[in-house]
């Protein structure tokens, strides 16, 4: 068999060894083993991946590169269009199979179907494996067969269709071409960014990696899941798992999460809360997956229809310079510039900072979700097409199970709350670390002796607030209200209907 019938592992975002279904059967096979990666990073158009993806995706591909050669079957790169390269690949190699792990965006749906055809033309066998998701989308549907639009019912719905299987082991070795293809140098791709400071704040902060993912995942259940349930919403504490990076990339799969959470649960009852808050969690990830298979235009337009009417601002100039304060953590809020700096030094946010960055930019500001969601896509190294785009839909209130309109958060009290002692906004604004507690949420506030004690002069060292906080939420709410009369009015509903 060692030199009859290769096949084509053709890898995506599934960057790991272990649990890997179609890996595991193609070593089962006994046939040699081509494991590839495509970077089609034109073909990607405006979904390609960002400039923080980039940097995670280059060593990503370096330590399954590393994985794969030890096992045997050194990883195959190539750059362009996914199906052409793949084909090409096939006729170089006599191969005729092409394995792959099932997508469920609308652009890897799309390519699947490309591949589908041309496999057919040429004879190949095509084999799909189920993906990242613990359930597959057809799989999980209301009693009326139709898609959950609300997050609570779905999750149930989850709960109830059993566990996912357990995961797979990694092969312990595969069979590779005794005379190995052409591969493109990852560093030719020139993935990592060309600004060395933001590199390094990278670098520091993460491993990418399947190896780097299972640490983080054995460290997140060891040390932080018993507290999981209240520390989780505490941006100044170790308290989530920051495992969103490695799920996205796949060198966790949320099969692994579940049973790792579930074993722990088991073992020592205290984790048990906190092992239903995690989950609860990786569920949220899943009904966004499921969004977007159902509804594909989720990720440009609003799930809720009426909202394409949404009156945002309409001042251009003042739109700009507000979004590039929010961009940089300069919008006098320090919760918020506190979260925007995080992101661009590390690549990622707090998710309960994220909620508040978000509000601030819809609600305070009246900027469109859409231009959050672009800058988080290109700075997230978990930046994920589904969470991110149903993420900022929830906050902005056009998104399934969406936080009501009349929801703004304040970020002066949601600093307080969940940085009580401002140990989070000192970490990233530090030029107003040496203010008092009590200001450190609201430094305009603080008399002018203890602003200059603390070595702060506002407008200068850091800026005022941007925007009003009663103000700007009186606008929102009077943006929604106006919404909502809209709505009234086409759907009948309002006093002025005919």
């Amino acid at each position: 068999m060692g030199s009859q019938n290769p096949v084509i592992i053709w890898f995506r975002h599934d960057l790991r060894i272990s649990d890997h279904a179609a890996l595991s059967a193609a070593a089962a096979s006994g046939f040699p083993v081509i494991p590839v990666y495509v970077w089609d990073d034109e073909g990607e158009a405006e979904w390609g991946a960002g400039s923080a993806a980039r940097w995670w995706l280059h060593y990503s591909l370096r330590a399954l590169s590393l994985g794969l050669e030890r096992l045997g079957a050194p990883l195959v790169l190539r750059r362009g269009p996914v199906v052409r390269c793949l084909m090409q690949l096939a006729e170089e190699t006599g191969a005729r199979v092409v394995s792959h792990t099932r997508g469920y965006d609308p652009a890897a749906r799309c390519i699947e179907e490309e591949l589908h055809a041309a496999c057919a033309k040429a004879g190949i066998e095509l084999k799909r494996f189920a993906g990242s998701a613990l359930f597959e989308p057809e799989a999980i549907r209301t009693r009326t067969g139709e898609p959950y639009r609300v997050f609570t019912p779905f999750w149930r719905a989850c709960q109830e269709a059993g566990a996912p299987r357990s995961p797979l082991p990694a092969p312990e070795r595969l069979i590779g071409l005794k005379r190995e293809p052409r591969s493109d140098a990852l560093e030719d791709w020139k993935l990592t960014p060309t600004t060395p400071d933001w590199a390094a704040g990278l670098r520091a902060a993460w491993q990418p990696g399947e190896v780097g993912g299972a640490q983080q995942l054995v460290q997140f259940v060891d040390s932080a899941m018993a507290s999981y349930a209240s520390a989780r919403d505490r941006p100044d504490m170790p308290g989530t798992s920051r495992l969103s990076p490695y799920l996205h990339f796949g060198e966790v799969s949320p099969r692994q999460c579940w049973h790792a959470a579930g074993l722990a649960a088991a073992v020592d009852p205290a984790k048990a809360k906190g092992a239903q808050s995690f989950l609860r969690e990786i569920g949220w990830r899943e009904f966004s997956m499921h969004l977007l298979f159902h509804y594909p235009k989720l990720a440009t337009e609003p799930f809720r229809p009426e909202f394409a009417a949404f009156p945002w601002s309409a001042d251009k100039t003042e739109n700009a310079r507000n979004l590039t304060a929010w961009q940089r953590g300069t919008t006098g809020y320090p919760i918020v510039d506190a979260g925007m700096r995080e992101l661009w030094q590390t690549g990622w946010m707090h998710n309960r900072v994220r909620m508040i960055v978000a509000s601030f930019l819809c609600k305070h500001l009246l900027i469109p979700w859409q231009e959050g969601a672009r800058w988080f896509w290109d700075t997230l190294v978990d930046a994920d097409i589904a969470n991110n785009q149903a993420s900022w839909q929830w906050v902005a209130g056009s998104g399934a199970d969406a936080a009501p309109y009349f929801r703004v958060f304040n970020p002066i009290l949601q600093g307080s709350k969940f940085d009580p002692a401002g140990v989070y906004v000192r970490s990233y604004v530090p030029e107003i670390a040496l203010l008092p507690t009590r200001y450190i949420h609201s430094p305009w506030e603080a008399p002018s002796a203890v602003l200059e004690a603390a070595g702060v002069t506002l407008g200068k060292t850091y800026p005022r607030p941007i925007v009003d906080h009663a103000a700007g939420r009186a606008r929102a709410l009077a943006a929604y209200a106006r919404l909502k009369s809209i709505d009234d009015v086409a759907t009948g509903n309002g006093d002025n209907a005919t």
